[in-house]
């Protein structure tokens, strides 16, 4: 049986310059009525760059809501209508200055399901060649290479704690290790 719920009402709480967070009166498939608050985000990317000699690159930046620097994959906001594989072309060079000739598709992550509506999109660049960088005005990072296999290690063991980062780069050692594949 597949599950629904039907919006009836829905009020604009905040709209600001990233986020639109609702309140919505919904129907549910009982008949009775519930309410859900829900952020709207237009989406985002990440993209693990792989290194020839088994390097992942990765940036750490200082994330405000933590109050932390925090280490993760080039990513950024989907620009409106912006296509994901573009996006992360365009965040890959500006945040690296790396520029990729093979993408794979690793899939889509909803980071936080319960309220919000954010869909990340993910992806491996291979076969890197280096360019300039090109940060935003208001990004400030470093970048920081280190191997596929420790950064596995690192996810295991919970020194990585961005949910992107995480799920790519599992995803890049199974697809990099088929053999050990538990599919």
């Amino acid at each position: 049986m597949a599950h629904k719920e039907e919006t009836l009402n829905s009020k604009q709480i905040f709209n600001g310059k990233i986020i639109e967070v609702c309140h919505d009166e919904v129907l549910l498939e009982n008949g009775n009525t519930s309410f859900r608050e829900v952020v709207y985000h237009p989406g985002g990317v990440c993209v693990l760059p792989l290194c020839d000699n088994g390097d992942v690159i990765l940036v750490r930046q200082f994330r405000y809501p933590y109050k932390k620097e925090i280490l993760e994959l080039p990513a950024g906001k989907l620009n409106k209508g912006e296509n994901p594989f573009d996006s992360g072309v365009r965040e890959l060079k500006e945040e690296t200055g790396a520029v990729a000739s093979k993408y794979t598709f690793l899939g889509e992550l909803y980071p936080t399901p319960g309220y919000c509506g954010e869909i990340i999109s993910m992806y491996l660049a291979e076969n890197l060649k280096f360019e300039k960088q090109n940060l935003d005005d208001d990004e400030f990072l470093d970048i920081v290479k280190i191997p596929l296999n420790e950064l596995v290690n690192m996810v295991l063991n919970n020194e990585i704690s961005d949910a992107k980062t995480q799920t790519a780069v599992l995803k890049t050692y199974l697809l990099k290790n088929k053999k050990n594949r538990c599919l």
